[in-house]
């Protein structure tokens, strides 16, 4: 379990060191870097993507309490598990707590990347581990499992 609690630190780690820097060297709303894929832009977010539930802290307080708390006891239930489910479940941990750190610390979340090529909500160190988290996961549910079954 070490292992996978060490992934989500670094997580955290390198998202509260990105977001630190971002906010000492960038003025709110500047953009430093920009190209036709991807852009550092430092914004503040007191919602989800695209500023959904723009405002709701409490939501988020309890939502991210409920997830992390589900994780770590799947966690503890699945380690001989995936490696598929164990690393997803780990960088979702390492996400949720990123964010959750900012919400508490600032009341926001600190956003910097991006995409320019397509609408997509701008995001961070933590938004990124969330999502391959999610994408490991999906991973495990449609192949890993089945992959188990055949053997």
């Amino acid at each position: 379990m070490l292992v996978y609690l060490i992934v989500a630190a670094v997580v955290i780690i390198v998202d509260q060191a990105v977001k630190y820097a971002v906010m000492n060297s960038i003025e709110i709303g500047e953009t430093v870097f920009h190209n036709p894929i991807l852009s550092l832009t430092h914004l503040h977010n007191e919602g989800a993507a695209w500023s959904m539930l723009e405002g709701k802290m409490w939501f988020f307080y309890i939502i991210t309490a409920v997830t992390c708390a589900v994780v770590v006891y799947i966690l503890a239930k699945n380690l001989q598990s995936s490696k598929w489910l164990t690393i997803g479940l780990s960088l979702i941990l390492g996400g949720a707590i990123g964010n959750f750190i900012d919400r508490i610390r600032l009341n926001f979340v600190v956003d910097m990347f991006q995409v320019e090529f397509f609408n997509f909500p701008i995001f961070n160190v933590a938004d990124m581990a969330l999502t391959v988290g999610v994408g490991c996961v999906f991973i495990y549910i449609l192949l890993d499992e089945k992959l188990d079954k055949v053997d």
